[in-house]
C-alpha cells in the first residue's frame, strides 16, 4: 500500500455532519402499484425491491424543495454545530451526482446560499457513489497540508425524475425481464443532503479525527453501472462480482498498514441486503456493527455513507473507531478511519 493509494491525515478532524431529510416518504408499495402494468405482463411478483434490495422505502423533496437548497440547509447547519464562522471557510467540494445542467457547477449556488467568502475555493468532485468519502479525505489533506483551516463537504441529491422517467419507460410495450432488471436499481434511489466540517484537530479535540485510509480502481468495469437523467442501466451480478473483488481486494493489503478487523462501527456505502450481506460475509464483520439506512432512505449515491454516519453518531461513544467503506460505480473503492 504505497502512493496516492494510501492517506495518513496528521491534523484533520471531523467537527460537525448534519442532514436535511426529504420530506415526503414512497413507499416500495406505491412503487409497485405505479409498475402493476409491466409487473402483470412480465409476470414478475410484487414486493422484489423490500424482498431482493431491502427498500422498503425511501424520501422524494416535497413541494417547495429541491437538492441544492436542502444542500444548503445541511451546510448552514453544519456550520453552525461546528461553531465555524462561515467566514473562515477555505473551501466547499459538493460531491453531488445530482445536477440541473453542466455548468456552472452545482458549488458556486452552494457557495452563495452559504454566504462563504470570496476567498473560498468551490467545485464539484464526481466519482459516483464514492464522491463525498473522496471529498473528505481531500479536505483532510489540505487542511494538514495548511492550505485550508476549514472545509465543507457537501452532497444533495433528487432521485424523484430519473425514478419517474424509468417507470414510465418500464411500463412501455415491449419491455422484458432483462431490461426490467437492467433498470431494477434505479428504483432503490432516494433523495436526501448532507454536508461535513472538517477543521484542524489541534484547535477543536471535541472533534473526531479522521486518520486515513486507502483506495483501490478497478476501471475495467465502467461500463457495468451507467446513469443520467435519463436514467440508469445496471450489470447488477456482474457489478457486485467485481465490486465485491475490489474491496476484499483492498480490504485484505490494507492489512500491512491498518487493523480493521475489530472496528466499532462499519458504515458502507447503503446499496441493499444482497451488497451488504456479501461484504459482511466475505470480510467477516460483526453484523451488529454494521448499521443501515436503505431500508428506510433506499440509495441516496454519495450522500449514503456520510447520512448514515449522521444517524449513528448518537450510538457513538468517544473513542469508538469508526470505517467508512465506499464503492461507486466505475470502478472504485475507498476505506477511511475515523477516530469518534
Amino acid at each position: 500500500m504505497k502512493g496516492n493509494a494510501t492517506s495518513v491525515h496528521r491534523n484533520a478532524a471531523l467537527l460537525s455532519l448534519a442532514t436535511t431529510v426529504a420530506e415526503r416518504v414512497t413507499t416500495s408499495a406505491d412503487i409497485d402499484r405505479r409498475l402493476a402494468p409491466v409487473l402483470d405482463r412480465l409476470r414478475l411478483p410484487t414486493g422484489l425491491l423490500q424482498r431482493v434490495a431491502g427498500v422498503h422505502e425511501r424520501r422524494n423533496w416535497a413541494e417547495g424543495q429541491t437538492f441544492d437548497s436542502a444542500a444548503v440547509a445541511a451546510g448552514e447547519k453544519a456550520l453552525a454545530e461546528a461553531g465555524v464562522n462561515p467566514g473562515d471557510v477555505g473551501m466547499l467540494i459538493n460531491t453531488s451526482v445530482t445536477r440541473k445542467h453542466l455548468e456552472p457547477s452545482v458549488a458556486v449556488r452552494l457557495h452563495h446560499g452559504m454566504g462563504l467568502p470570496p476567498s473560498a475555493v468551490n467545485f464539484d468532485l464526481a466519482n459516483a457513489c464514492l464522491g463525498f468519502v473522496n471529498g473528505m479525505t481531500l479536505a483532510a489533506q489540505l487542511i494538514d497540508a495548511g492550505q485550508i483551516r476549514y472545509a465543507v463537504v457537501v452532497d444533495g441529491e433528487d432521485a424523484d425524475e430519473i425514478q419517474d422517467i424509468t417507470i414510465d419507460r418500464l411500463n412501455r410495450p415491449g419491455v422484458t425481464r432483462r431490461d426490467f432488471m437492467r433498470e431494477f436499481p434505479s428504483l432503490t434511489l432516494g433523495s436526501g443532503a448532507v454536508a461535513a466540517v472538517i477543521g484542524p484537530a489541534d484547535a477543536h479535540p471535541e472533534g473526531h479525527r479522521m486518520l486515513g485510509g486507502v483506495t483501490r480502481a478497478a476501471t475495467q468495469f465502467n461500463e457495468l453501472c451507467v446513469g443520467s437523467v435519463n436514467g440508469m442501466f445496471t450489470d447488477a451480478k456482474a457489478l457486485l462480482k467485481g465490486g465485491l473483488d475490489l474491496v476484499m481486494s483492498a480490504w485484505k493489503e490494507a492489512k500491512t498498514d491498518w487493523s480493521w478487523s475489530a472496528m466499532d462501527r462499519y458504515v458502507l456505502h447503503q446499496v441493499s441486503d444482497v451488497h451488504t450481506d456479501a461484504i459482511v460475509k466475505a470480510a467477516g464483520l460483526d453484523r451488529s456493527r454494521v448499521p443501515l439506512t436503505y431500508p428506510r432512505y433506499g440509495n441516496v449515491g454519495p450522500a449514503s455513507i456520510p447520512m448514515t454516519l449522521a444517524e449513528e453518531a448518537r450510538h457513538l461513544a468517544p473513542g469508538d473507531r469508526v470505517l467508512l467503506m465506499g464503492v461507486g460505480s466505475g470502478i472504485n473503492t475507498a476505506m477511511t478511519e475515523i477516530a469518534w
